[in-house]
């Protein structure tokens, strides 16, 4: 017999059937029976577990109960049921439900144990975690709020009652729409709902309403919860109150960007306010000014009533500056006793003068300051955008110096900035010395801008545009820069940075396998040499690209230079397979009897003809005699610069080709032309959004 009066033959076979793990052992605590079930839950098999002391299962075995505990509890009470942590023979730790019950002999006396083991680990963990859960629900410094899927509130938070007001009592029950605030529209929560609904969650800035009535800007985030059959089961949000941090960061920012005294812009604030209107002016065509304002006499008022009645004085002198300009005019200071007044988006620019005007006039009486009758003119400085700069510094500069001028007069007034002659060449030797590094340092780029066939519609070809993006300036305009590079040489560098980036793209889209294209490059006349074809030739091999895809534009200029050397070099270029087009025709006076020795395919008109198109008759009549000439010629015609609807369709009753201009595209970078080319865009569709 076993310990415990069981056959071990007869235990076996009961202890395999039972699922449950069961372990007897003997009242000194060593295994004398291990099940089946046993042998899965702790990864001994029966061999390796009988005879051991139970000791050998524990976790901790300092921790816990020793035989002697475990046995006479249970000679006292019969038995217990504990949640105890056992460890597996790979060494795991987990937790068990261990049940133990009291063997007898024959004659009743105690003789060993029954334990009952099962794995709770996994329902352990869930209850740490739901007390973890419910210690972060309780504890946590953000509000959280948890809803049905009525959105009916089922419980918040000890922070959501200190930050709204509201009890669990008073809010249960309830919608979140409770702390709505109106400074949002119904749209607004509408549209997080949306976000909810149809992405998982929502989290954002919204205006939240305390039970008081008093709004405060929080950070939340909404959360939905589905079940096992995906539906939705509960919303929960979570917000914090951002009042604090609001209200750090308006101090930081006033602090950054607004003079303290006054309350006005500051410098830094002033940069980025003109950066943006100048931006927008550039994009739109518009027209601005600074005006530059040093007050005249402060300095012996404030050395002689000090500083105290300066800052009173110059406050004043704020006031009456903001009052005396419209709202979207900006007034900073810049310090001591500098203003500065930007003028956004004026018609001309003696509205500038009309300004300064008011401001003088705003100033002329008396300032009273405890008791001080205090008299303060001043002396302005204007420069206009785009007449004496472009960029922010340049207008202040500008501004300065003009205001420095009027100050010199001795008397209130004011005075417009005026570019000398030294002035303007500095101005242009800077341009040249900018764009020589520009080339340099890859500030170039290309706009590409498609040429359409008016019969069928179809992009047939795109002119290289060259666009230079300066790293202060921002984007300089061609007419800006183009000219100086042709006064200065530095065309010929120029010419070969487009040429060889121009190629570089044409290869990408003929690899790509687009549509077969002409790629219109522009040459400059300082760019005809001897060896002009066989540079040609070199590029046209290095990246690959069919000649066919080229075609060269030259500017009617060429013309007077009509020599049998030029000629020569132009019918070199055509040997190569490359097309050339006749750029600006009709502006360059030149002898049509050279016309038709030159190997021309394409005539382009010059925009400035096409213009007035339908209604000059001049230009109608140039228009049409240029058409009628190439056609019997043989050039096919392209008409530059074509806006309107009404201009395509007078081009069209008169046999043109093709088009180039606003009306179809403007010049967009190479990606965007290429996705108008695979999307197969056409002057037809162009025309019905233009209709």
């Amino acid at each position: 017999m076993a310990a415990g009066g069981f056959d071990h033959a007869t235990q076996a076979q009961i202890f395999d059937q039972i699922r449950e793990s069961i372990i007897t052992m003997d009242l000194a605590g060593y295994v004398t029976g291990w099940n089946k079930s046993a042998e899965q839950l702790f990864g001994y098999s029966a061999a390796e577990a009988v005879g051991k002391h139970i000791l050998f299962l524990y976790a901790d075995p300092d921790a816990e109960d020793d035989s002697e505990g475990i046995r006479d509890a249970f000679l006292g009470h019969g038995g217990r049921e504990m949640e105890v942590r056992r460890r597996r023979k790979s060494g795991e730790v987990f937790w068990a439900s261990l049940q133990l019950s009291l063997m007898r002999d024959e004659q009743g006396d105690p003789c060993g144990l029954i334990g009952y083991l099962s794995d709770i680990t996994a329902r352990v963990e869930a209850e740490k975690t739901m007390r973890l859960q419910s210690r972060i629900f309780n504890h946590s410094e953000e509000s959280i709020l948890i809803t049905d899927a009525s959105r009916r509130i089922l419980s918040v938070n000890q922070a959501f009652s200190e930050i709204t007001g509201y009890s669990q009592e008073e809010i249960v029950g309830q919608t979140p729409a409770i702390l709505r605030s109106d400074r949002h529209p119904a749209e607004f929560y509408d549209n997080i709902w949306v976000h909810v609904e149809q992405d998982g969650g929502w989290h954002g800035e919204v205006w939240t309403r305390r039970k008081n009535g008093e709004d405060f800007p929080s950070w939340a985030s909404i959360s939905l919860v589905r079940n096992h059959d995906g539906q939705v089961s509960h919303y929960f949000s979570i917000f914090t109150d951002m009042t604090e941090r609001k209200q750090a960061e308006d101090r930081i920012h006033h602090l950054a960007y607004y003079d303290d005294l006054t309350g006005l812009p500051n410098r830094s604030l002033l940069y980025q306010l003109v950066d943006q209107a100048l931006a927008e002016a550039r994009r739109n065509s518009l027209h601005g000014a600074i005006l530059f304002v040093d007050l005249n006499r402060f300095k012996p008022i404030n050395d002689t009533l000090g500083h105290a009645i300066g800052d009173l004085l110059l406050q004043q002198v704020a006031g009456r500056l903001r009052t005396a300009v419209r709202s979207a005019d900006v007034v900073a200071r810049l310090g001591g006793d500098e203003f500065v007044i930007a003028l956004f988006d004026i018609t001309e620019r003696e509205h500038a003068a009309v300004v300064a005007q008011k401001i003088l006039a705003a100033l002329d009486p008396s300032f009273w300051i405890e008791e001080n009758e205090l008299q303060m003119g001043a002396s302005i400085g204007i420069s206009a955008y785009p007449r004496d700069g472009f960029d922010t510094e340049a207008l202040l500069r500008m501004a300065d110096i003009a205001m420095y001028r009027a100050k010199q007069s001795g008397q209130t007034g004011y005075v417009f900035y005026s570019h000398e002659m030294n002035q303007r060449t500095l101005d242009r030797l800077q341009i040249e010395s900018s764009l020589r590094h520009g080339i340099e340092n890859d500030e170039l780029l290309l706009h590409y801008q498609p040429k359409v066939d008016i019969a069928s519609g179809r992009i047939i070809g795109v002119e290289a545009l060259v666009r230079w993006h300066h790293p202060t300036r921002g984007m300089v305009s061609p007419g800006d820069f183009i000219p100086i590079a042709e006064e200065s040489g530095l065309v010929v560098r120029l010419s070969a940075w487009v040429l060889e980036a121009a190629l570089r793209q044409a290869h990408l889209w003929y690899a790509a396998g687009l549509p077969v294209l002409k790629v219109a490059i522009n040459l400059s006349a300082r760019d005809f040499s001897p060896t002009l074809a066989t540079r040609v030739a070199a590029l046209l091999t290095s990246h690959g690209v069919p000649p066919e895809w080229i075609e060269l534009e030259i500017t009617e200029g060429m013309l007077t230079h009509s020599s049998e050397e030029v000629i020569a070099m132009m019918d070199a270029l055509t040997v190569l397979g490359v097309t050339l087009a006749l750029d600006d025709f009709g502006t360059g006076y030149s002898s049509l009897s050279y016309l038709k020795r030159f190997p021309i395919d394409t005539l382009k008109i010059d925009q400035s003809f096409i213009r007035g198109i339908p209604a000059d008759s001049d230009d109608c009549a140039i228009a049409g005699a240029i058409i009628s000439m190439a056609k019997s010629l043989g050039h096919r015609v392209i008409a530059e610069g074509v806006e309107t609807a009404a201009q395509l369709a007078y081009l069209e009753g008169l046999g043109c080709h093709e088009i180039q201009g606003y009306y179809f595209s403007a010049p967009v970078p190479a990606d965007k032309f290429e996705a108008m080319l695979r999307e197969g865009r056409t002057l037809q569709m162009n025309r019905s959004v233009v209709g």
